[in-house]
């Protein structure tokens, strides 16, 4: 039996509306008959459906694998058993390998040996490892000293050493590999002495300087952290960026909304505008404004003020009721109605699709099936750090197998979708030294608060996912690689990349550990288009918010017709010049190219079907 889940409060609404209507009934503009519909409106919008159990012992095990996640922070233990039992089964039938790693572990002892005695008579001497290009644990010159640059070599010595026991094992699938590897380094990260008070010093020298007084401050630092995480609030200093006021806060309306969306049009601020309009699609794992961070950094506020107009689909922060949303959901409903509103506001033929992350993925879909039936809707495409082929899809593949994502599945099961918390851990995860050990350091330990800018405090306001729509993102794109492999079904037919024939830019960041910028370069060899790629300096989202006078930002860029010879990702960037600045001009600019002439600016929505609701950023981007 299908649940109803309404507040009091919505029900009271209908209820006043319904009295409202015996103190009218003789106004001729509200009948009774619509009072009464609109209250049926009201009560069917907040229909819940229930979830359906396929059998009894089914549902206890959705229930044990849900109570598991807690514990696990949502990571199956089963899929790192099976990883850590193929890799110790295979090391131990491997005696070549174990004989190395003998000899590696007697060579690194004694060059540790050498060092330690030589650091302790104070002679000056060239370390025997140093850390790894991203590795800033050790960067202070404290770190040089006895006895800590001692500790320091010996934790890199011993995380080398694992780094060799754990790779090149053979006959263990790459995909265990790797789990094993990424296990080793985050247990080896824990007992890190940059992560203990009494082996750091920085913090012993922060802790003479104040006294102590770092600990008492670090202590407040940890109730107040902890006290807001129990109360799902935002991080200390988030509270001093508003949506709607100094993040997110370009002039717009929003000019529809459905279940899932809310479309943004972006007033405009010149006399005139190009004749074809852009709209955004971001990815659903985030909320749109990254892309309308603050005003000096706001792509929308770039290209509205350099003439486009602008359109952005803000997407629902789903619950529990959204459990049964799909993929094809977020393609119908999503790309498909914005596209068809954005036609009909501005009269225009031809529209430019940008897509973010798996906004860009979705809109790759959408394009695809457009070529597949004859659609011209897309004057062009382009993808910010988008991937449409899965198969080397970065460290983000590490949560992705079969095992872990019917653990996920079952998960979600529970909850009905995949909660913020257990996304952004996995995130979290994949760069622990960054993102927890050394902020636990800093505001527990030195007992400081670094100050929050605006994409932290975007960060931490995460988004869930539906159940069904994720199981499928993770099953047909990650472990089936559909898209990639023309399998992946839109309207009940395939749809295939080498179809599209549209102009796109497409964007790599060279940090990116979420869509690895030679996987986004794939692009390449499963489209028939022109593609200009460009690769830009930066992470998966600071990369993309690289706005003109950013200082340090570079980028390369090429255009490659399709009826070039491929060249592999490292051979193109030897053989790319690299420009200093923002890529955003060098876009802007293939934007005007691929354009039409300037027109006057569309109406904001239109007096039928897409009359402003509501001013900018809409209703969607606060749900919390």
């Amino acid at each position: 039996m299908k649940k109803m889940l309404v507040t009091r409060r919505q029900i009271n609404m209908t209820k006043a509306v319904k009295s409202s209507s015996s103190h009218k009934s003789n106004n001729k503009d509200v009948s009774k008959k619509s009072v009464i519909a609109l209250s049926e409106r009201l009560l069917s919008a907040y229909k819940c459906p229930d979830y359906e159990h396929p059998s009894y012992q089914y549902h206890m095990d959705h229930i044990l694998h849900g109570h598991v996640a807690k514990l696990t922070g949502g990571i199956s233990p089963i899929a790192l058993g099976l990883a850590g039992v193929d890799w110790w089964t295979h090391l131990m039938f491997s005696p070549a390998k174990q004989k190395m790693l003998q000899h590696s572990l007697l060579d690194k002892t004694a060059q540790f040996s050498e060092y330690a005695l030589q650091a302790m008579t104070g002679h000056q001497i060239e370390p025997v490892i140093n850390p790894s290009a991203g590795d800033q644990r050790f960067k202070s010159e404290n770190w040089q000293r006895w006895p800590f640059n001692v500790m320091e070599q010996g934790f890199l010595l011993h995380q080398s050493w694992w780094g060799e026991a754990t790779t090149e094992v053979r006959g263990v699938s790459k995909h265990h590999l790797d789990v094993v590897s990424y296990t080793a380094r985050q247990v080896l990260d824990i007992v890190s002495p940059s992560n203990s008070p009494l082996t750091n010093p920085d913090v012993l020298q922060t802790t003479c300087e104040q006294s102590g007084r770092n600990f008492w401050h670090g202590m407040l630092n940890f109730m107040d952290d902890a006290e807001r995480v129990k109360s799902d609030k935002p991080p200390a200093g988030a509270e001093n960026f508003k949506v709607g006021q100094n993040v997110a806060a370009t002039q717009g309306k929003v000019v529809y909304r459905n279940k899932l969306i809310e479309l943004i049009q972006y007033a405009p601020t010149t006399d005139e505008v190009y004749s074809e309009p852009i709209l955004i699609t971001p990815a659903w794992i985030m909320k749109y404004y990254i892309l309308d961070l603050s005003p000096e950094n706001s792509l929308v506020k770039y290209l509205v003020n350099k003439g486009h107009s602008v359109f952005m689909i803000s997407w629902k922060n789903p619950d529990a009721c959204d459990h049964d949303l799909g993929l094809e959901d977020y393609l119908h409903l999503g790309i498909g109605e914005a596209l068809k509103a954005v036609k009909t506001i501005t009269k225009a033929p031809q529209v430019h699709g940008v897509g973010y992350c798996l906004g860009g993925t979705l809109l790759s879909i959408m394009a695809a099936a457009h070529a597949r039936d004859g659609d011209e809707s897309f004057k062009t495409l382009t993808l910010l750090a988008s991937q449409v082929d899965f198969e080397e899809a970065g460290e983000i593949m590490l949560f992705v197998d079969e095992s872990q994502v019917s653990f996920l599945e079952d998960v979600m099961w529970n909850q009905g979708y995949l909660d913020k918390g257990q996304m952004a851990g996995a995130f979290e995860m994949l760069r622990s030294n960054d993102l927890i050990w050394s902020r636990m350091i800093t505001n527990y330990m030195q007992g400081k608060r670094e100050p929050i800018y605006d994409m932290m405090a975007w960060n931490a306001d995460a988004t869930r996912m539906p159940y069904r729509m994720h199981s499928e993102y993770l099953r047909e794109l990650f472990l089936q690689n559909d898209l990639a492999e023309g399998r992946f079904m839109v309207n009940e037919a395939p749809v295939a990349l080498q179809d599209i024939r549209t102009p796109l830019f497409s964007v790599g960041t060279s940090r990116d550990h979420i869509a690895p910028w030679k996987s986004v370069y794939k692009i390449l060899l499963l489209t028939e288009s022109e593609v200009t790629f460009t690769l830009t300096s930066g992470g998966h989202n600071a990369g993309i918010v690289s706005e003109p006078g950013h200082k340090g930002r570079t980028f390369q860029s090429a255009t490659i017709p399709n009826t070039d010879h491929y060249k592999p990702p490292g051979q193109w960037e030897k053989t790319t010049a690299v420009t200093e600045g923002s890529w955003w001009e060098a876009w802007e600019a293939w934007l005007v190219d691929h354009g039409n002439d300037k027109t006057k600016p569309p109406t904001m929505g239109d007096d039928k079907e897409y009359q402003p609701i509501r001013d900018a950023p809409g209703k969607y981007v606060l749900m919390t």
